[in-house]
């Protein structure tokens, strides 16, 4: 079995040969089967592929995928697609009690501690502690040694639950400068990177709180520390990374020798950003609303393939379809879309924070979907229609008459750029 890279990031990075790794934020079975895709073409790599609190958890989250059940999940696509699940790293991403917030410290934090102890059966062994929101009651940002007790307090049920388990002891993710899960929900401007000072206090709160917990050797396995590098999206722009605005946060590596950075909201980066993000020291680069954007729009594009070429099929059969669903089950964009009812419509198909993302498992949602697949299935699509709707695809693709095929192709068409990245460029 490949070794765990997650361990040697910080040692490449000093011996001058950094490289990353790609972690794939995402339920969604077409992105996982691509990502697993792509890890099988590349024999020495392994594959990263992480749930977040609000995602999975012990009552379902909105996946409705308990931790076990999303492992499950995730290794019956790696079964049926030839990939040794010993290949694959499974993370938890912000864990903590950002699901239960709205209730008081103790009870949410109870939830947590069993959140993290499920997440531990599971088999994920890179957890990522995030306790920087303030519950009922409290601030909406919570000061550094809060934040950090409440950080210490999680990985003693994470070490419980390991020891118990057997096997190789968690690797850990700590930071309080967390971005926004799935981004932004305004146009961002002035972003601004981390402070070093902020990130050498960070680092140094939990150090000291972890050994006061006698948690000495867990905090040995803190392998990186989640910081705003200056990149974000939100929905409908995109901040790119400028590596001189953060040089001061790559500098503070040079003290801090067995750590490296997790670079969040990495989403719609180029591949030279990304390549220049592992190199100045933020070698984990986490991906989710980029790839089921991608996934959108090779589902959209199809849409209007069909509508053009298979009789019956109607006009934007999907995408009225979601259109529907979106109003009709209003929640999860509501409140982070603004705006006239025109762009309210825009930002439910086209945003960048992809909100969309949270239907596609609806049941109206996957009968629109197979009826899409079943209408072009075994039909070649002109190379025409594939440079009209499609033109960032392979015209060729259409050839196949396999419309799976191309909507696994848009999503390996940015997981490329990252695995670029993660080798050098």
């Amino acid at each position: 079995m490949t070794a765990n890279p997650l361990q040697g990031l910080a040692t490449a990075r000093r011996n001058g040969k950094p490289y990353g790794i790609t972690s794939v934020c995402s339920a969604h079975p077409l992105v996982i089967q691509a990502a697993i895709r792509r890890a099988i073409a590349h024999r020495d790599s392994v594959l990263l592929i992480e749930a977040t609190c609000n995602q999975v958890n012990q009552f379902g989250g909105y996946t409705g995928m308990t931790p076990d059940l999303f492992v499950a999940f995730v290794k019956e696509i790696a079964g049926r697609e030839g990939l040794d699940a010993s290949r694959i790293i499974f993370g938890g991403d912000h864990l903590g009690p950002n699901p239960w917030k709205g209730e008081p410290a103790a009870p949410a934090m109870a939830k947590a501690e069993a959140m993290v102890t499920a997440y531990v059966w599971a088999g994920f062994s890179k957890i990522h502690l995030d306790t920087s929101m303030g519950c009922a009651g409290e601030p909406a940002a919570l000061d550094d040694e809060t934040i950090a007790a409440r950080a210490a307090r999680l990985a003693k049920a994470v070490e419980k639950a390991a020891r118990a388990r057997g096997g190789a002891l968690p690797l850990y993710i700590i930071g309080t400068e967390v971005p926004v899960p799935g981004g932004a929900d305004h146009v961002i401007s002035g972003l601004k990177p981390t402070e070093a000072a902020a990130a050498r206090r960070t680092i140094d709160i939990h150090r000291h709180i972890f050994a006061r917990e006698g948690l000495n050797e867990a905090f040995e396995r803190v392998i990186a520390v989640v910081v705003q590098p200056g990149v974000e999206f939100g929905s409908e722009n995109v901040i790119r990374y400028r590596p001189e605005a953060s040089a001061p946060l790559t500098r503070l590596l040079d003290t801090e020798r067995s750590l490296v950075y997790e670079a969040h909201s990495t989403d719609y980066q180029s591949r030279a950003a990304l390549t220049a993000l592992v190199a100045n020291g933020f070698p984990i680069l986490k991906v989710g609303p980029g790839l089921t954007f991608a996934l959108r729009e090779a589902l959209y594009g199809l849409d209007l393939i069909a509508s053009e070429m298979v009789a019956g099929y109607g006009e934007r059969s999907l995408a009225i379809a979601m259109e529907k669903l979106m109003l009709s089950v209003p929640g999860h964009w509501r409140s982070h879309y603004h705006g006239s009812e025109k762009r309210l419509y825009l930002q439910r198909h086209y945003s960048y924070s992809d909100r969309i993302r949270y239907y596609w498992t609806n049941p109206v949602a996957s009968i629109a979907v197979a009826r899409l697949i079943d209408a072009l299935n075994g039909s070649a699509i002109p190379e025409t229609l594939m440079r009209q709707f499609l033109p960032t695809l392979p015209a060729e693709l259409g050839a196949t008459g396999d419309p799976q095929a191309v909507l696994l192709a848009a999503v390996d068409l940015v997981l490329a750029d990252y695995d670029a990245a993660c080798r050098g460029g």
